[in-house]
């Protein structure tokens, strides 16, 4: 979503913009016309097909595309890494001395090491990875991403703009006061990463009544376990998994009193500015990118990943920090819609690809 709305954004605001994609949908393929240029929303997409089923996406079309066309482009702008598409345009593009601006959107961290298919990352990270990465410019979203970023690489440059967030179309009301029942939200990708089994771990040291909603799909296998440990503790009754939400996204997040997200690691968190677009504050650990701006703006609660801490946030909250929660639900969404201005996030981005295009010239 990030990506697309930031190429719809370009282009309304002038840039010539072209994007290659493979046909990748999880593990099937997308029903589009396969190497033909087309526009969606407004923007010029080519979809290539792909050999592999799995996360490499390997398309020798659409790296034969980038070969042959790099030299079009002022700037090649490529979003995450560890797959066999974003590494060889990489590779493309520094031998075709074109400008590269990389944004790892989360798959380049300390994290990421230690994670899926480690010992493969690191083989590709030291073969050819590092190269690569000296010879780009990276795009951080957040602060803490971009030390994680400076902690494993020297590139370039580097520089810190936030993503861009669909928000409601809509102006929600104002918080309801507390009820009998604290309503918690965990609203994302349901995989390890998440932490959603520290949030269910910590379920069971509440003091308080409470509920939790889980919106979001993953892996069957993993959702079996978590629904294991929700039983296993006793916490599965006050448990509702409703599954992937869209069209309805907002009025889900605005029917809760706090979201909960308790990332391992996050380099941004799209859902904790959506959260807060609609007057929910969040509770998030500190692995999340966005930790520093809700502390900085008192819009929630930062702690640590475990399931002691967490349950001493929550009861904590429900407890005492009513008025807290008020306030929040009162001045978050103006401050989102300020600070997350898609004008001025797009004139952003406009000058950092002129930054990259002068430092080539330079």
């Amino acid at each position: 979503m990030t990506v697309s709305k930031l190429s719809e954004e370009l282009v309304n605001a002038g840039c010539s913009v072209e994007v290659f994609t493979t046909t990748a949908n999880g593990k099937v393929e997308l029903n589009v016309p396969a190497g033909k240029p087309m526009l969606v929303d407004g923007v010029k997409v080519t979809y290539f097909k792909r050999l592999t089923k799995d996360h490499s996406h390997y398309s020798p079309a659409l790296l034969k595309a980038v070969w042959k066309n790099a030299k079009n482009y002022d700037v090649i702008h490529i979003h995450a890494w560890w797959n066999l598409v974003s590494v060889l345009s990489c590779l493309a593009a520094v031998i075709k001395n074109v400008p590269v601006l990389l944004s790892p959107r989360g798959t380049l961290s300390g994290y990421s090491f230690t994670n899926k298919s480690a010992l493969l990352k690191k083989m590709l990270h030291y073969g050819l990875g590092t190269y690569l990465l000296k010879r780009s410019h990276l795009h951080a979203t957040s602060k803490a991403e971009a030390d994680s970023l400076l902690q494993i690489i020297k590139p370039k440059s580097i520089n810190i703009i936030p993503n861009f967030v669909k928000l409601a179309s809509e102006d929600y009301p104002d918080m309801n006061e507390q009820k009998e029942v604290f309503k918690l939200l965990f609203f994302s990708r349901i995989e390890h990463k998440k932490g959603l089994d520290i949030l269910i771990k910590a379920l069971a040291e509440l003091s308080i009544p409470y509920t939790l909603t889980i919106a979001g799909d993953g892996d069957i296998a993993y959702m079996e376990e978590l629904k294991k440990l929700a039983y296993e503790n006793g916490s599965s009754k006050h448990i509702y998994w409703i599954g992937f939400q869209n069209e309805n996204k907002f009025d889900v997040l605005h029917e809760h009193h706090l979201m909960v997200l308790p990332s391992h690691n996050e380099n941004f968190g799209n859902v904790v500015i959506e959260s807060l677009s609609v007057g929910t504050p969040v509770l998030i650990s500190k692995g999340v990118g966005l930790a520093d701006y809700v502390i900085k703006n008192n819009l929630g609660w930062v702690c640590d990943a475990d399931p002691e801490t967490i349950s001493n946030t929550i009861n904590d909250i429900f407890l005492h920090k009513q008025s807290s929660l008020k306030m929040i639900g009162k001045n978050a969404p103006a401050m989102i819609r300020n600070d997350f201005n898609e004008e001025r996030l797009t004139k952003k981005y406009m000058d950092l690809y002129q930054q990259i295009i002068n430092y080539k010239l330079t």
